[in-house]
């Protein structure tokens, strides 16, 4: 549990003690806290248990959670994995292992390959010069953009040298 949850966790159950009602103590939670406190479901979650008696102010271990440093060691180790493989693996449905890597991970699909989405500074550095050679083109020869043929915008990251076809076996 971060510190913050955990100061507010004990602020909820503070509240609760003087007798506040679960709105109050989310208002308060929000002038303390700002943008960083809990949502408000959260707050009438813990202030509902606190009321009932609750003492602990630590979240309660979650059964059957997947470490998703444990799911991301296993896709780093071996790439050429399937959701199928990673799933049985860890005894997860495919749905749970998929939301894992593309929201937790930040990782899609390439060539049947899971990789980040973010630019390295290398890929970052490389755009600007490329578009800075082109604006430094465009003072030269202003008609060259008429000579240039568009469509839809599609930024293809090359990720390995092994084909399609070698990425399968």
């Amino acid at each position: 549990m971060n510190q913050q949850k955990f100061e507010q966790s004990y602020a909820i159950k503070f509240w609760v003690k003087l007798g506040e009602s679960a709105t109050v103590t989310y208002e308060k939670l929000q002038r303390a806290y700002g943008e960083h406190s809990l949502s408000r479901e959260q707050v009438f979650r813990w202030h509902k248990s606190f009321l009932k008696g609750r003492e602990q102010v630590e979240d309660e271990p979650r059964v059957g959670r997947t470490s998703t440093s444990k799911t991301e060691d296993i896709v780093r180790s071996d790439r050429r994995l399937t959701l199928r493989m990673i799933s049985s693996e860890l005894n997860l449905n495919r749905f749970t292992v998929n939301k894992i890597l593309t929201q937790d991970l930040d990782l899609r699909t390439v060539c049947t390959k899971m990789v980040p989405k973010n630019l390295t500074t290398e890929h970052k550095v490389n755009r600007r010069d490329v578009c800075l050679d082109l604006l430094d083109r465009l003072e030269r020869e202003p008609e060259f953009f008429i000579r240039v043929i568009t469509r839809d915008e599609s930024w293809i990251l090359e990720y390995d040298p092994e084909t399609k076809r070698q990425s399968r076996e």
